[in-house]
């Protein structure tokens, strides 16, 4: 499966342009705090210069989780935009969100220092962009 590589590095000024891997267990969301940072965010990170979505997707679970996302399972969930924050005016993240089935054992990895399971009760530990993801879920039923 060839995933679209919108916004790939060279995009426009001011555009973080991320991929990301909604995973979802009994109503729950699972999320990632980087180590030394506060708010958790969806799995995922930046392209790499001439990745796809897909080939993006696989590297940074991988990276983070110590899980392989299988690539036959992974279906495109939505593209959300959000300011960074008050921290960064003018810079947007755009994040690419994808669905897929995986192997192996969940642990945090690299840089992440913890993951946790996230209700909708917990949209405020998250940043703007993965807020819309959390409004989307709950909306949809899929997140408590």
């Amino acid at each position: 499966m060839t995933l679209p590589a919108e916004g790939i590095p060279g995009g426009p000024a001011g555009l973080v342009d991320t991929v990301a891997w909604v995973h979802l267990r009994d109503g729950l969301i699972l999320g990632a705090r980087t180590r030394g940072k506060e708010l958790f965010y969806i799995p995922g990170g930046k392209r790499h210069e001439g990745e796809s979505d897909e080939q993006t997707l696989l590297r940074e679970v991988e990276e983070e989780l110590t899980v392989a996302v299988l690539p036959e399972s992974i279906v495109h969930v939505g593209t959300y935009e959000a300011p960074v924050g008050a921290h960064a005016p003018g810079l947007v993240v755009r994040m690419a969100c994808y669905t897929g089935d995986h192997r192996g054992t969940l642990a945090a990895a690299g840089e992440i220092e913890e993951i946790a399971w996230l209700s909708y009760a917990d949209r405020d530990r998250v940043p703007p962009v993965d807020q819309l993801v959390f409004d989307d879920l709950r909306a949809a039923g899929e997140l408590a």
